[in-house]
């Protein structure tokens, strides 16, 4: 006679609820990032205050129209202040947005129903009005760094409507 068959956790093959940052596979890892680019955006720190502003302007590398990075392999070589993220700096780090796929399970947090990993579709980080497409005004090579004030915004900070709420419309 064989046991009867196991029952599917709820939590089964939802690997960020059940590993933490350090146990998870490179692929696991990378599919934490929703594909909203806002962490791509140039920002700006008040040396005062340590608050962050984030701009419209984006890396070079970023291809704003489909939010990703151009080069993603060699990126540090071609912006060597491009931030790899790691668990151990995804706790720390004080720019990345609210919504950002690595932050909430940091702090121990689930993911948005835009989420790739949960709607199980890469647009609909579009859908939910997250990510930078349609936002970015320019790159890093084409505004001054002295002029980057002037493109302060305010939505990379904050979450649309849409967005926050607890199932797909």
């Amino acid at each position: 006679m064989t046991a009867p068959p196991k029952r599917a956790s709820s939590q089964e093959g939802f690997f960020w609820k059940t590993k933490t940052l350090e146990e998870m596979s490179s692929a696991e890892w990378e599919s934490l990032c929703d594909g909203c680019a806002r962490c791509c955006l140039e920002k700006l720190e008040d040396e005062d205050t340590g608050k962050i502003y984030f701009t419209h302007v984006s890396c070079k590398l970023l291809d704003s129209g489909l939010c990703t990075c151009k080069d993603y392999q060699n990126r540090s070589d071609k912006v060597p202040d491009c931030v790899r993220l790691t668990p151990e700096n995804v706790r720390t780090l004080n720019w990345l947005p609210p919504s950002c796929g690595y932050k909430l399970v940091a702090e121990g947090r689930d993911l948005y129903w835009w989420h790739p990993l949960i709607s199980g579709d890469p647009n609909t980080v579009h859908e939910a009005g997250v990510s930078v497409r349609g936002r970015v005004q320019g790159t890093e090579d084409e505004i001054p760094d002295e002029d980057l004030e002037d493109h302060i915004v305010q939505w990379p900070a904050l979450l649309p409507k849409l967005a926050r709420l607890k199932k797909r419309p």
